[in-house]
């Protein structure tokens, strides 16, 4: 997921989109833990989009900040 993607969201979107991150990584350290996991570089993934989706909201509050 690209940050440009992201930024064309709205906050909402953005905070579901986190909450629906930290569920996957949520899994794919329960799947690491007990061996199930396939696809290990897909913990990296997760944890960057998390960071970048949190990036992108702590930009559009500084932007509203400045705004008001």
């Amino acid at each position: 997921m690209s940050a440009q993607e992201l930024r064309d969201k709205t906050p909402d979107q953005l905070r579901d989109e986190l909450t629906s991150l930290k569920k996957e990584a949520f899994n794919l350290r329960f799947q690491q833990a007990t061996g199930q996991i396939e696809n290990t570089a897909r913990m990296r993934q997760v944890r960057r989009d998390a960071a970048r989706v949190k990036t992108i909201l702590n930009e559009k509050a500084a932007a509203a900040a400045t705004e008001a």
